[in-house]
């Protein structure tokens, strides 16, 4: 009895004292300066513990739907994440009120019908924003309920990025004309992964589709939306299937390894390539002058150059053209200094452009072209300079020292493109703020150093290709040697009669020694043109070429590290070309070579890619896929973090 009450007191004081030790080791903490450690972030999404009427539920008529969960939720985005099958023509009102979610359906219930409202990761917890990826909840109005499921990704067909929050949607109607005609069957939305799960499917042949919905329409009907499709016919089937879990001891044991039975929904593997299609509807955007001494003329699509007639002016000879590659950009630049100087243009612009039935007929807009930069304006700049100058001048004069009688013009000034080093396989090139009168190729020299002695090189002065303001000057540039690039004064003059001053550049051309060689043999695309190229970390091209025979050969590439793609040119035209629904055609494929390249000084690399042996999810290299998956992710990573500040090891939940 004694020992007990002895126990007993042992407790008490033990109860007591450490409440006592924590308050006094606050104190103490609180006195350090130091920022404090943060505690981990709860990484566990929120659990559904019933619903009204229950999930699966038959013979439904209710159009009023709770949800309840463990803990208090939030929905995000309800409106572009959340979809109703069938497809509601009116919006139902879905809110959260505490641990619930509360569900109204608008639309009169169709009978023998299953329904299924698809969350995807709108539903978070209210504190850390843990997503529950990929509820779904489903009744049927009839007596019995649609089970199946098909999964798969939507991925952009440029490069492959996982798309999130297109929608995915079935047809039983396996005519083209279904998916512009009809509003999709069954439908999911994507997730950040660009995974979609379509369930409450019933038995049958479906085809399946992409859309990126901007009317809530459910159909194609805006060449603006993003599509993907084709031609297989998907049917949905069953099977069972046994999978492995594993069971954590703690962070570092394993207990055991589970095998657990389950209902594998099949296919499970549909990989769709989405696009945009061309805006092929041709009308005219806007035109602006900024400057006065041009104006521009933006259309949505090219097409045939219009015809500019001056109304208060003579535009006969009155404009220099520059033109876009694909003419929907135009460019006017006036010659004649009077028009420059008037504030107010007014023109007559005919041009073909896209009615309302989407074919292309005669249009004439008259246009009042405005200069932004008024006459006043420019007026008041040039006295400034003027009395800027005649400052200097008078000063000059009271000190004796030799002046202009006459304010100098203003100069030309180009922008030379040279570099100190110059890649073999790389040009210099020189750009103009306006289109040239004189480009004087006997007035620019180049020399290379050959020992000691300098020589006259080769070499071609000429315009870009589409550009009235660039000239590239091309040279039989020789690795290691040094050259010098030398412009006389007034080799370029440009439509104003201004002159440029004179320029020197030395440079010199790399060695090969300092590149890396790529050669890169390809199978399993036999006989097709093919695009390959290089990207940087942000995923854009840094060198190009054809593969010839099945093999591309880079050259002089810096040191550095690279990742690859290639796109099946079926045109033969050298540029990635997107698809058509209406002509059936599919965005050109694209495949990426899913590991990074280490490229060295001196070094040649030989690689054999095979890009049909892996499947298209797998391709691109996650450094550089931008679509990230969301909040299951971020909270991960600052776990990590955490972890590694506090020199432990990091065991997400779902491993423990």
């Amino acid at each position: 009895m004694m020992k007990e009450i002895r126990d007993k007191k042992q407790v008490i004081r033990g109860g007591v004292l450490l409440p006592l030790c924590l308050v006094l080791l606050m104190l103490f903490s609180c006195a350090r300066m130091g920022n404090p450690d943060g505690g981990w972030f709860d990484e566990t999404p929120p659990k559904v513990i019933g619903a009204t009427p229950a999930d699966n539920s038959v013979n439904v008529s209710s159009r009023k739907i709770s949800i309840f969960f463990d803990e208090y939720v939030k929905l995000e985005n309800a409106q572009e994440k959340v979809v109703v099958c069938p497809p509601q023509l009116e919006m139902p009102e879905i809110k959260t009120a505490g641990k619930q979610i509360k569900i109204e359906l608008k639309d009169s219930l169709i009978p023998n019908t299953t329904y299924t409202i698809d969350f995807s990761d709108a539903i978070t917890d209210n504190n850390e924003g843990n997503p529950m990826g990929n509820y779904t909840y489903s009744f049927s109005t009839g007596d019995a309920i649609d089970t199946l499921e098909v999964s798969g990704s939507v991925l952009e067909a440029e490069n492959l990025e996982p798309i999130k929050g297109i929608l995915v949607g079935l047809y039983s109607n396996q005519a083209d004309s279904a998916f512009q005609t009809e509003s999709m069957l069954r439908v999911s939305r994507t997730d950040s992964r660009g995974r979609f799960v379509i369930r409450g499917i019933a038995p049958g042949d479906y085809r399946i589709y992409a859309l990126m919905d901007a009317d809530g329409d459910f159909k194609f009907k805006q060449k603006s939306e993003k599509i993907a499709f084709n031609h297989d016919i998907v049917t949905p089937w069953s099977r069972p299937d046994v999978r492995q879990d594993t069971i954590w001891l703690d962070s570092l044991r394993i207990k055991d390894i589970e095998r657990v039975d389950y209902t594998h929904y099949m296919p499970d593997d549909i990989v769709l390539r989405a696009f945009n299609e061309v805006q092929t509807d041709r009308y005219l955007v806007k035109s602006e002058r900024k400057e006065a001494n041009r104006f521009t003329l933006f259309y949505s699509y090219g097409g045939e150059m219009p015809e500019v007639r001056g109304l208060d002016f003579d535009d006969r000879n009155a404009f220099i053209i520059e033109k876009s590659e694909r003419l929907d950009t135009l460019t006017y630049w006036l010659r004649d200094s009077t028009l420059i100087n008037r504030d107010t243009l007014t023109i007559a612009l005919s041009y073909m452009a896209t009615d309302t039935l989407g074919v292309l007929q005669p249009r004439t807009d008259t246009l009042s072209l405005i200069s932004r930069d008024t006459y006043e304006k420019r007026m008041k700049r040039e006295q400034k300079k003027y009395d800027e100058w005649k400052k200097k001048q008078d000063k000059a004069e009271k000190r004796g020292d030799p002046f202009e009688t006459v304010m100098p013009a203003e100069a030309l000034k180009p922008k030379y493109n040279v570099t100190s080093e110059l890649a073999p396989d790389k040009n210099p090139f020189v750009v103009f703020d306006v289109p040239l009168q004189q480009a004087d190729s006997n007035a620019v020299h180049l020399y290379s150093k050959i020992d000691t002695l300098w020589y006259r090189s080769p070499f071609v002065l000429q315009k870009r290709t589409g550009s009235e303001r660039i000239y590239d000057i091309l040279g039989e540039w020789r690795p290691d040697i040094e050259y010098s690039l030398e412009i006389d004064s007034a080799a370029f003059i440009d439509i104003y009669g201004h002159a440029a001053n004179a320029f020197k550049q030395g440079f010199k051309v790399k060695s090969n020694d300092d590149y890396s060689t790529v050669i890169v043999n390809i199978s399993g695309l036999e006989n097709k043109n093919l695009v390959v190229q290089l990207l940087n970390k942000n995923d854009s091209p840094v060198k190009e070429a054809n593969a010839n025979n099945g093999t591309a050969e880079f050259f002089y590439v810096n040191p550095g590290t690279y990742y690859m793609r290639l796109f099946v040119d079926e045109n033969n035209n050298g540029v990635w070309d997107t698809g058509c629904y209406a002509e059936d055609r599919q965005a050109e494929e694209v495949y990426y070579y899913n590991e990074e390249l280490e490229c060295k000084a001196k070094w040649d690399i030989p690689l054999s890619w095979s890009p049909t042996a892996i499947p298209l999810t797998q391709q691109k290299p996650s450094v550089i896929v931008k679509q990230k998956p969301d909040k299951e992710k971020k909270i991960r990573n600052r776990n990590e973090k955490r972890a590694r500040d506090k020199g432990i090891e990091y065991i997400p939940n779902d491993k423990l």
